[in-house]
């Protein structure tokens, strides 16, 4: 059985050194706990065109901008459920839709174009027509470590904390080795927190208390940035 999910929210992101890192976990465990899957390793197939249209477009920084994924939680088999996402950024809000499908049966539907018969609904439909406007196929694998924290009185308030943000372009399959490029340097963390509305007050304070301020930045855009500089090189 295939589940939709439709996300609408405001994410903010900021890079940390270790020490940072520390301080802000000691800082939000009064008022955040852990979610239930603890550190979770996260693959996700990007999809692009032989133009990098849409990387290369969300790079620009325009008003609205889209990407498409597939995404497995741990290392995937066959029978495995993965997500297709579509997300979409539109004047700083992210708009998340996706639909949850078995690896083989996303395989398939890449190498052949033709949906499960038994997804149905709006997402599905917006998926192909994505892919076939763009002209997508998978372009480049990217993984991290994750540890997800949700607020004790306001479940809709996230901060997720992702590390080892590895990349490569080569073999592109979400079940083989996580292996490849690291695109920031050791003990480094992305955090982002995602909320629906306001930032709550206490966390306002414990970022403006160590400095702390939003940082641009995309796995993607990061990953594809370096692909360019070492195909340019040579290397």
């Amino acid at each position: 059985m295939a589940f939709t999910y439709i996300f609408k929210r405001v994410e903010k992101k900021y890079m940390l050194t270790e020490e940072q890192y520390d301080y802000l976990v000691k800082a939000i465990e009064p008022y955040m706990h852990v979610d239930d899957y603890g550190e979770t390793e996260i693959r996700n197939i990007y999809f692009d065109n032989c133009d990098d249209e849409l990387i290369e477009t969300s790079l620009a920084k325009p008003t609205y901008k889209e990407k498409l994924r597939l995404r497995s939680y741990g290392t995937p088999k066959a029978d495995s459920t993965v997500f297709f996402e579509i997300k979409k950024k539109y004047k700083g809000v992210v708009y998340k839709r996706r639909i949850s499908m078995k690896l083989q049966e996303a395989y398939d539907y890449i190498e052949t174009g033709k949906l499960p018969e038994h997804l149905v609904g709006n997402i599905p439909v917006e998926i192909d027509y994505m892919i076939n406007r763009y002209r997508l196929f998978p372009k480049a694998y990217i993984s991290y470590k994750r540890v997800a924290w949700a607020g004790n009185n306001n479940p809709d308030l996230r901060i997720t904390f992702d590390r080892d943000i590895t990349s490569r372009y080569d073999d592109v399959k979400l079940e083989s080795q996580a292996d490849g490029h690291k695109i920031l340097p050791e003990k480094t963390y992305l955090m982002e927190i995602k909320i629906p509305g306001a930032m709550p007050l206490w966390l306002a304070h414990v970022l403006s208390e160590k400095n702390i301020f939003p940082h641009s930045f995309s796995k993607f855009g990061t990953a594809h940035i370096q692909q360019k500089i070492k195909l340019a090189s040579g290397f």
